[in-house]
């Protein structure tokens, strides 16, 4: 028998012994069971809806949190750098995601911190209702988006709309302010990722035109253009340069 086989059978005789334990102890497991029942009161079905409107709330929370904030711009930027330095997968996808959300915090906190005093902290004094407190944390997150969103990209979708402008960018609904925050800052993202890529391009440039002229086809320009990016990127100061430029791109703090 070889080394696979033996392996099965120590496992096999393992669940065994773990079966008759059980059976000698006469264990119970635990049964875990899902089931609707006839509500008693109206108050009963309505707690039922907003435990699922809640959930769905929470399994959306991902796409909130990327697609209402300013992650999107930061972590397409921060793609568009690493394809530009040509560094394959340094730094990694995690390292990148991480380093986003921890600036997007950042940038956020001034919103998140009037969510709370303004919708968060009435709502659980029982100063305010449920809906109010909706009401109230739209705002915050509302006015950061139309301050960062193109008039062009929000009369796009009110044009689309068809139901005439409103008086005010606070009269927008939030349906009509993502999409049009979250075109115009796929823009904003591209313009940047093509302001990173020219100096870098410059430099693949320089290095085939090197190469050709010395006859070294055969060895590939992107290998010597590497180090050489990265060596402009680091004298640079580059991530401070980008994270900075970043931060202050939002009208926040």
């Amino acid at each position: 028998m070889n080394a696979t086989g033996r392996k099965y059978l120590l496992f096999g005789i393992f669940l065994i012994c773990l079966l008759g334990l059980a059976t000698a102890q006469q264990s119970v497991l635990p049964k875990v069971t899902i089931g609707l029942e006839d509500a008693t009161s109206p108050e009963d079905f309505v707690l039922s809806l907003r435990i699922l409107a809640l959930m769905t709330i929470l399994a959306l929370a991902p796409s909130i949190l990327i697609l209402m904030t300013s992650f999107t711009r930061i972590i397409i930027v921060f793609h568009f750098l690493r394809t530009a330095l040509a560094t394959q997968s340094v730094p990694s996808n995690q390292i990148l995601i991480g380093l986003a959300l921890f600036i997007t915090f950042f940038i956020m906190k001034p919103v998140f911190k009037e969510i709370n005093d303004t919708s968060i902290q009435p709502y659980l004094n029982e100063q305010i209702t449920q809906e109010e407190a909706l009401k109230e944390a739209e705002k915050p997150i509302k006015a950061f988006m139309v301050r960062q969103t193109r008039v062009k990209d929000i009369e796009l979708f009110v044009s689309l709309r068809g139901e005439g402008k409103p008086a005010s960018a606070a009269q927008l609904p939030l349906s009509t302010v993502i999409p049009s925050f979250i075109i115009s800052e796929l823009k904003t993202a591209f313009q940047i990722g093509f302001l990173l890529y020219l100096p870098m391009l410059l430099i693949d440039i320089v290095v085939s035109s090197v190469l050709l002229s010395m006859g070294m086809m055969m060895l590939p320009p992107m290998m010597i253009s590497m180090p050489f990016k990265i060596l402009l990127f680091v004298l640079v100061d580059g991530w401070y340069l980008i994270v900075e430029s970043l931060v202050k791109g939002f009208s926040t703090i």
